[in-house]
């Protein structure tokens, strides 16, 4: 167990299991085990992560890579979250694993302002605490393992939104949770970026759908609706990324009002393909949750993280930042028709 506990620590070498979506629990909200279902034992760390929500393929695929990575370094993986990106609900899970007693505890909050009190009682009851995903910054976390730098991707964002539009014109952001930190950090972004760097562009508002796929199609119609000058659509989060560009392709706009955002292979391959979406921002998720359980084991075991990190032959350089403690997984990766195909998740 974690170090900070005077447990010992056992390093379980187990077959590395591919990284597939599992699928656990999904829609249903219930608690999803990852490889300590067989035979974890108290001799391994438990390590637990609560997404803003499960049953969506972009946090199934977080849980496809942790899942490997405990099989691989020998740890309990213990996956659930809210089957609504709600705070309320979410912040239930936490208490359960604090009940639980986990070793390590990784969230990626809904709200991280509702949240810092809780991973400070988790903090205080000897889990050591992390974020991954959205961050908790004004919180006791003792790692943020981030996707990709936030300037990185709310400026790649807008690079490929103006691309998309031939340099000019104006575009509406159909964003998710209004207080998810990760979101609204890439949307500050994304203004300041535009208006020093694209004078003849003009962001035009931030709607929120929540995690709700046809929300954002339906918002995206009404903007499209309400103003005939728009040109371009971004889809803050993976459900929206779809949904703004169902909205373009079922407008019968494609062509006229581009669209861009951070959808999941899967999901935004057919938009792609038909070009009601240019492109799709994002990183390899999998590879996310892979690096999550390889933080968490260093918390367990009281390891200091390097300046940087060889977590695997994947993920050979992976930085950390001591005066903010983030893990960076890397600079983004710009999903189009040509190379979305390369994964499957």
């Amino acid at each position: 167990m974690s170090a900070r506990r005077n447990r010992a620590t056992v390093a379980v070498v187990g077959v590395g299991m591919a990284l597939t979506l599992a699928g656990c629990g999904e829609g249903s909200g219930g608690s999803a085990g990852g490889s300590g279902g067989s035979g974890g034992g108290d001799d391994m760390p438990t390590i637990a992560f609560v997404p803003k929500l499960q049953g969506i393929p972009y946090f199934e695929a977080m849980n496809a890579g942790g899942e490997a990575a405990c099989e691989e370094l020998g740890c309990e993986w213990l996956y659930q979250g809210p089957v609504e990106a709600d705070a309320a609900a979410q912040a239930d899970i936490v208490r359960s694993f604090i009940q639980q007693d986990v070793d390590v505890l990784f969230v990626a909050p809904n709200d991280p302002d509702s949240m810092a009190p809780l991973l400070q009682e988790a903090a205080d009851a000897g889990i050591a605490v992390g974020t991954t995903d959205t961050d908790a910054p004004n919180s006791v976390r003792e790692v943020f393992v981030s996707q990709a730098s936030t300037e990185g991707i709310g400026q790649t964002l807008t690079d490929q939104m103006v691309e998309a539009m031939g340099g000019a014109g104006r575009y509406a952001i159909v964003s998710c949770g209004e207080t998810a930190e990760n979101l609204n950090s890439w949307i500050e972004v994304q203004r300041e970026y535009t208006a020093s760097e694209y004078p003849e562009v003009e962001i035009t508002e931030v709607v929120y759908a929540g995690e709700d796929q046809a929300a954002a199609t339906q918002m995206a119609t009404d903007l499209m609706n309400s103003d005939p000058t728009l040109t371009g659509l971004v889809g803050e989060c993976t459900s929206s990324a779809p949904g703004v560009a169902q909205a373009v392709r079922d407008a019968g706009r494609i062509g006229q009002v581009a669209t861009v955002g951070l959808g999941t292979p899967n999901s935004i391959a057919p938009y792609l393909e038909d070009g009601s979406a240019s492109s799709s921002v994002l990183w390899d998720v999998e590879a996310l949750g892979y690096l999550t359980v390889w933080a968490g084991m260093q918390l367990a075991e009281g390891n200091e993280f390097e300046a940087t990190n060889d977590v695997n032959s994947d993920l050979s350089a992976v930085e950390y930042d001591e005066e903010t403690k983030t893990l960076l997984l890397g600079p983004p990766l710009v999903l189009t028709s040509e190379n979305v195909g390369e994964f499957d998740y």
